[in-house]
């Protein structure tokens, strides 16, 4: 059977009114107000569903967008250009706002606005100066201010021909091809872990020691130890030292060797430092910490200078923002400092304060968990003990306070 003709096809009869079709008059709305139009059928979609306008001061921010646009819109439109789409007549209905534009200080000034004498300025009574400019509110007071102890300084390494080594074998890598070392990009999170390499200023630059988390401003932080190649060191909080890598067009992060932290060379270019033990007593005026000071030791190893290392205490949790007096110091020897540091605080695992905690300056609760019920003497025995190597016969005791050897 022969398929039928499109003119065939429009004779037969219209049974469901397909082709009645009407078109809509073309509106006679220049382009630039077809925004405004959109947001004309906007508002009547949002007025059909729940019975209002939107309201521009509403804590749902669509509802406020929608009122806030709608408020200047309904002041200046005209109803007659927009009817076709307020179906609810919106415009026409909308409150005429009376009052005079306010003047912009960019408008020229009226004529009696005009001081004829410097009498005329003077004498005027709005010529007071605002206590908006003389009083200062938001601020905080002097003696609450985030104000570090001691800033991060270049000084001398003390140790430097421990780093000087890895730093010639670094140079020679680099130049050979061997390591890869890339621009900073200035939005990278910078992940600077003991044991990474960058280059600043044109030196090399080595992270030493990642200490303790601490907090500035509300952000977890952490201070380091950076060695350069110049023989120089210095000690920033991790922030920081990212800004000063973000500022400078010549920083470079040296990717480490190995595939990634499953590849056992990842961890080659991490070297396992001799520091020093020190034990602190806190100073503070708390009366949680105050009543047991005596006997609250918080034992530390680092590989910089102790009293650097304590010197910001009062803006450190770790250190229970306050002051801290060093009780005692042991040197290494030729003893991995992190290894040295878990190895005391497992030993002294039972005597950590459980139920013990400070409020900081943004009402956070912190936990010291470096802080042990131990008097200076225990901390002297476990280090003698990890010097000759019998710390793992012995044991401390929290009942007797004692340590003791193992049964």
């Amino acid at each position: 059977m022969p398929r039928p003709t499109l003119d065939e096809i429009f004779d037969e009869p219209d049974e469901f009114g397909l082709l009645d079709v009407r078109l809509k008059a073309r509106g006679t709305r220049p382009p630039e107000l077809e925004r405004d139009a959109g947001l004309v059928r906007e508002v009547n979609d949002f007025y059909n569903r729940h019975g209002r306008l939107p309201n521009e001061d509403a804590a749902d921010h669509d509802e406020m967008r929608l009122g806030t646009i709608w408020s200047g819109l309904a002041g200046r439109a005209d109803p007659d250009v927009f009817v076709d789409v307020d179906r609810n007549g919106l415009l026409a209905n909308a409150p005429v706002d009376e009052t005079p534009p306010v003047r912009d200080w960019r408008d020229d000034p009226l004529e009696d606005e005009i001081p004829d004498s410097l009498d005329d300025i003077f004498d005027e009574d709005e010529g007071d100066v605002s206590e908006a400019f003389t009083q200062i509110r938001n601020v905080t007071p002097v003696a609450e201010r985030h104000l570090p102890d001691h800033r991060a300084e270049f000084f001398p390494c003390p140790d430097f021909e421990i780093f000087q080594p890895a730093f010639e074998e670094l140079q020679a890598e680099l130049d050979a091809g061997q390591r890869e070392a890339t621009a900073v990009n200035s939005r990278e999170v910078i992940d600077a872990q003991e044991g990474g390499y960058f280059i600043r200023n044109g030196l090399l630059a080595y992270i030493a020691e990642k200490a303790e988390m601490t907090a500035r401003g509300g952000k977890r932080d952490h201070r380091l130890r950076v060695i350069f190649s110049n023989g120089t060191e210095s000690d920033p909080l991790i922030s920081s030292f990212r800004k000063a890598l973000a500022a400078d067009p010549t920083a470079r992060v040296i990717h480490r060797p190995g595939l990634g932290p499953l590849d056992p060379n990842w961890e080659a270019d991490q070297l396992d430092l001799t520091g020093t033990i020190y034990v602190a007593r806190s100073r503070s005026d708390q009366p949680a910490i105050a009543e047991v000071r005596d006997i609250l030791l918080k034992i530390g190893v680092t590989t910089q200078d102790v009293h650097r290392r304590v010197a910001d205490a009062r803006n450190d949790p770790t250190f229970l923002l306050a002051p801290v007096d060093i009780v005692a110091t042991y040197d290494l020897k030729n003893l991995s400092r992190r290894k040295v540091e878990d190895l005391l605080h497992r030993f002294f695992d039972a005597a950590r304060p459980r139920g013990l905690w400070i409020m900081d300056r943004f009402g956070k609760r912190i936990y010291p968990r470096e802080w042990f019920y131990v008097l200076p003497e225990h901390v002297s025995q476990a280090v003698g003990a990890i010097r000759n190597g019998t710390l793992h016969e012995l044991r401390y005791d929290p009942e007797s306070q004692k340590i003791v050897r193992k049964s």
